[in-house]
């Protein structure tokens, strides 16, 4: 999952167990987990009775370190801890001066900083005191590739199971914005048969708003067929869409292809003429389901034409970006990229 110096649910599990640390500095690009940790402390380190004399949430744009340290030097009141939660940690005009707090913590303290969007400067005193004393936990965005996983983690840890095509429609369509895909996954959860145990695709289509049919994983089953009609419908519906961005697909495209050109160089398994299933998915950390469409895919795109498209698509990932002052709206860059591809 996310690349984290210490995985969050260890974080949660400590927590849970009442085994704390003074000092917890969550930071990086990927707010959701920063949210996640300092949400789950301010439920549940405390009970409720205790929170109102030994509980302050407060904002990085209202306080310095020092005021925060004053904060967690007060002894708490008919409680064993005391918690202080810095919210929107980044706009505090420094965080140098916590070097000293943490030489001698208040044993019954907990300071929590949200530092989200950034990372402190790795060369400063304050970072490596923090690394030193095991209190920064570095949080980045996850790689489009990896979100799929991330749904089917979300989905398991209640109790829920999810299609290989569902996870890849839900991923594609609502990008790496784990909070927004969070989101959605609970409302689709909500609404869902109360006896329904897996997410289906025919379920994420009725509530989250994605065509199981005209998608960017189809259009990619559709191309490595190299079905003419197929893609040329499949964008066609896309781009009738108000919302639609060729952006989100040129990536689920560009992933496919640049494992596609990994499959071709994979080696045979020795003794046969054809490709392990298994060691093929784990090379290209894909379903087993899906191993049959790359080796479709290499019948219809040889390596050099392989190649070409993966150069092709950073063009007009370009060419969507602005770059060459393109006049083109998407739906007409989709029509002509499919075309290019496929021919």
């Amino acid at each position: 999952m996310a690349k984290v110096a210490i995985d969050y649910r260890t974080i949660l599990s400590e927590i849970s167990e009442k085994k704390f640390k003074p000092v917890y500095f969550l930071q990086g690009e990927e707010p959701y987990y920063i949210d996640l940790i300092s949400n789950y402390m301010i439920e549940h380190v405390l009970e409720e009775e205790q929170r109102d004399f030994n509980q302050n949430v407060v904002y990085g744009q209202d306080v310095d370190v020092r005021k925060v340290i004053d904060l967690a030097r007060s002894f708490p009141m008919g409680a064993p801890n005391r918690l202080v939660v810095v919210k929107e940690a980044q706009k505090m005009p420094s965080v140098d001066d916590l070097s000293l707090y943490l030489q001698k913590p208040m044993p019954s303290s907990i300071i929590v900083f949200c530092f989200k969007g950034k990372k402190l400067d790795a060369r400063k005193k304050i970072t490596k005191d923090l690394e030193k004393e095991k209190a920064l936990f570095t949080f980045e965005k996850l790689y489009d590739n990896q979100v799929p996983d991330f749904v089917e983690s979300y989905l398991k840890e209640r109790g829920m199971s999810v299609e290989p095509k569902a996870k890849l429609m839900i991923a594609e369509h609502l990008g790496n914005d784990l909070q927004k895909v969070a989101n959605e996954i609970d409302k689709l959860l909500v609404s869902k048969p109360a006896d329904c145990k897996s997410i289906s695709c025919d379920l994420v289509e009725r509530n989250i708003g994605i065509s199981k049919d005209f998608n960017a994983f189809e259009l990619v089953n559709a191309l490595f067929a190299r079905n003419v009609q197929r893609c040329n419908l499949i964008s066609l519906q896309m781009a009738k869409s108000k919302s639609f961005s060729i952006i989100p697909t040129i990536t689920t495209i560009f992933s496919s292809f640049s494992n596609l050109m990994v499959y071709h160089y994979m080696p045979n398994i020795p003794g046969t003429n054809y490709k392990n299933d298994k060691d093929v998915a784990a090379e290209l950390k894909i379903n087993p389901f899906f191993v049959k469409q790359y080796a479709s895919a290499a019948m219809n795109f040889k390596p050099k034409k392989t190649m070409e498209i993966i150069s092709l698509l950073r063009t007009y990932d370009a060419m969507a970006k602005g770059v060459g002052n393109i006049s083109a709206n998407d739906g007409e860059l989709l029509k002509e990229l499919i075309f290019k591809i496929l021919h």
